[in-house]
């Protein structure tokens, strides 16, 4: 019965994909045999990036993480002590997931707590891949997507959004004293230099360093274009509304420093049917 409850707890919806939120909107229009798995997936990697948030104390955020780490061997060993595990075994066995998106995703979230300079926007794109990157080739997996290409498409996609939520974030993540993800290149573009009180110069210089970013993100979501088609749609529509979040920021002139800026969740639906109808049509 407890393992019962336990399955039941992550499968969709789930603390990972609540009503209302871009991650509901795209496993709305998976397939529904596989909704359950993606979300067990999104929730593995809410509960690993949740240490951001949930722990102050960094050398104890840093332990939690060793924690997921040393848990993921016990995952892939069948002896997993999360209650996750009961619906991601099942799911790796089946779909024959490899490890490395998983320690790739952990390895995102240390870099961020610990604050790591990216040098410039391709050290960025590669932070966002370690996150969104991985899961979305995770997502792609699931659905029996197995080529080269098809994976690569997967995990540049992730990549780009995770660069969206990371512009979008970027006021929250100041606040919380980290700034290692703005690319070093654009910090010294738009003269902030390392000197103290770093935080509170970027913070009055955020607004035109991400529209200067943005055009970085443009040209990342181009050479998506042309693979994005062969995507399943819950990775499409999380593209699509990605577009549509940088969008909606850029028209509110990057102004994320005290505000978090999101798209409604009507917008989110009728967005995510178009594009799985677009699908449908194809």
């Amino acid at each position: 019965m407890q393992g019962s409850s336990a399955a039941t707890e992550w499968a969709f919806p789930n603390p990972a994909t609540p009503p209302g939120s871009s991650a509901y909107y795209s496993l709305r229009f998976a397939p529904p045999e596989l909704r359950d798995d993606l979300a067990a997936l999104l929730g593995w990697r809410h509960l690993v990036r949740s240490v951001l948030d949930e722990v102050s104390d960094r050398g104890v955020a840093a332990r939690k993480l060793g924690w997921w780490n040393d848990e993921l061997e016990r995952l892939f060993a069948g002896a997993g002590r999360h209650p996750i595990g009961l619906s991601l075994g099942p799911l790796i066995a089946r779909a024959e997931l490899p490890r490395q998106p998983f320690i790739d995703i952990i390895a995102g979230t240390e870099a961020i707590l610990a604050d790591r300079r990216a040098q410039d926007v391709a050290a960025l794109a590669a932070l966002a891949d370690l996150d969104l990157g991985a899961l979305f080739e995770l997502i792609a997996r699931a659905h029996g997507e197995t080529t080269s290409v098809g994976l690569a498409a997967a995990r540049r996609a992730g990549s780009y959004c995770g660069m969206v939520e990371l512009v979008r974030d970027s006021g929250r993540l100041l606040r919380q004293d980290r700034c290692g993800f703005l690319p070093e290149d654009r910090l010294h573009r738009h003269w902030i230099d390392h000197t103290a009180g770093r935080q509170t110069e970027i913070r009055k210089h955020l607004a035109p360093l991400l529209a200067d970013l943005s055009e970085d993100l443009n040209r990342h979501r181009a050479g998506l274009s042309h693979d994005l088609r062969r995507l399943p749609a819950v990775i499409r529509i999380r593209v699509r509304l990605a577009d549509r979040l940088l969008a909606e920021i850029a028209a509110g002139g990057f102004q994320v420093a005290d505000q978090r800026i999101a798209l409604t969740p009507i917008r989110k639906l009728w967005n995510a049917w178009r594009e799985s109808r677009r699908g449908a049509l194809a």
